[in-house]
């Protein structure tokens, strides 16, 4: 199956159109991730990576998240594009998700300016917002792109994707 492409409207982006190799670029959208009620990030200084058929995924500044309730794992996984990826347990009071957001503490040159910068699974938050939309999670749960009404697809990660 190959997916036929959405054609965006004015004001939006369509998945097809994203590069591969992926682009990396700043983007100075407000971006707020919220768990167990309490936001553990927000920026307006965040980078988003653009892979064809993917939603953007949105690296933030650690400064700007609540590093306390983050909690390094040894789980680890390799991206041929940005280089071996380190993971995060999110945990505030009770409420624990293991590996819920990544990172690339050496990434490859292309990638640099993500180093240490913190990507979330949205499927796993409570709810993570780009300028105020509460964000869908990329279909799947394998990868971690964030779907907002300015980005169309169809998505990688549907039933049927794995080959594209």
């Amino acid at each position: 199956m190959y997916p036929q492409r959405i054609e965006p409207q004015p004001g939006q982006e369509s998945v097809w159109d994203y590069p591969r190799p992926p682009r990396l670029e700043n983007t100075s959208k407000h971006i707020q991730i919220i768990f167990n009620g309490v936001i553990i990030a927000d920026t307006r200084n965040a980078k988003r990576v653009l892979e064809t058929s993917h939603p953007p995924s949105y690296y933030l500044p650690p400064e700007d998240i609540k590093m306390e309730y983050l909690v390094f794992t040894p789980q680890s996984s390799f991206c041929e594009w940005k280089g071996r990826a380190g993971y995060y347990t999110i945990r505030v009071e009770d409420k624990e998700v293991q590996n819920a957001a990544w990172f690339y503490p050496s990434p490859t040159a292309n990638f640099a300016l993500i180093k240490d910068h913190v990507a979330f699974y949205a499927h796993l938050m409570d709810v993570c917002y780009v300028d105020g939309e509460k964000v869908e999670p990329q279909p799947g749960n394998f990868y971690g792109g964030w779907i907002t009404s300015d980005v169309v697809g169809p998505f990688k990660g549907i039933p049927g994707s794995w080959g594209w």
